[in-house]
């Protein structure tokens, strides 16, 4: 298997040698067109938020297979809807500047994350990208069992006003059999009109956990003012680092959204 450090390479290698303009937008409470969101679809971004300002998002993925039956089926339980959801919630502020303190809560083992974000480096000039360091540690049941840390990076470029492509190398200890499991998240953003914007994700795992196949989402998204609501379709209930890392189930394709909305 071609490792993910390789593949990570040869994308920070792409975007930072393509042409694209400079990122001199300072003001982290101004909006940044190509990235108004922290997350893509379930892998973070490298948007700022002003100090002691804060970002509450909501996420819900919804039970029922796309993948299984035919149209009616899906349509008599409402393409998933009634099949009920795994729903999150996660508040974010910053703490200090250019760092970022979150809270979120999965109803999928019951899974509670505590983590942080520190945004060392801002495309702008001679630098070509945006890198924001990660660390988290999650534990289900209440942050009482199954915990796992994590750490890694988010490395970003965006291209004007409506494009972001996002790389995210993490380490993730405590996945199910394995002590650790690798991966790098692949993602991007494409803004089709003033307020529209389309997304998509790819987890390519490394070593450690391997069953099932890789992690995926795309969404169709919204923006109206400081809300951010995102049509999405995953194969996987998965939300967190810990919970990405183990991959997405084979034919399945779930309905869901997330809704995020900044205070600042």
């Amino acid at each position: 298997m071609t490792s993910p450090f390789w593949i990570l390479t040869a994308f920070v290698l792409a975007i930072a040698a393509a042409p694209g303009s400079a990122f001199a937008q300072q003001d982290p409470a101004v909006l940044v067109p190509a990235e108004p969101d922290v997350a893509v679809v379930n892998l973070p971004t490298t948007m700022r938020m002003p100090l002691f300002k804060g970002n509450f998002r909501l996420t819900h993925r919804f039970g029922g297979n796309l993948r299984q039956g035919s149209f009616g089926d899906q349509a008599g339980n409402l393409f998933g809807l009634d099949q009920g959801a795994i729903i999150g919630f996660e508040y974010r502020m910053a703490v200090a500047s250019n760092v970022q303190a979150a809270f979120y809560r999965s109803s999928f083992e019951k899974t509670i994350q505590l983590y942080g974000k520190y945004d060392a480096f801002r495309q702008r000039g001679s630098m070509p990208v945006s890198v924001s360091g990660l660390v988290s540690i999650e534990g289900t049941n209440n942050f009482k069992d199954k915990y796992a840390p994590a750490f890694g990076a988010v490395i970003s470029r965006l291209f004007g006003s409506r494009v972001a492509a996002y790389a995210t190398p993490m380490w993730v200890d405590g996945t199910v059999d394995h002590p650790s499991t690798t991966y790098v998240g692949l993602g991007g953003r494409l803004r089709i009109a003033r307020s529209t914007y389309v997304a998509a994700e790819v987890v390519v795992r490394g070593r450690g956990y391997a069953p099932d196949e890789a992690a995926y989402g795309f969404s169709l998204e919204k923006r109206a003012g400081g809300h951010v609501f995102s049509l999405t379709f995953t194969n996987t209930f998965g939300t967190t680092f810990a919970q990405l890392a183990r991959g997405g189930a084979a034919n399945s394709l779930y309905l869901g959204f997330n809704l995020s909305r900044k205070f600042f």
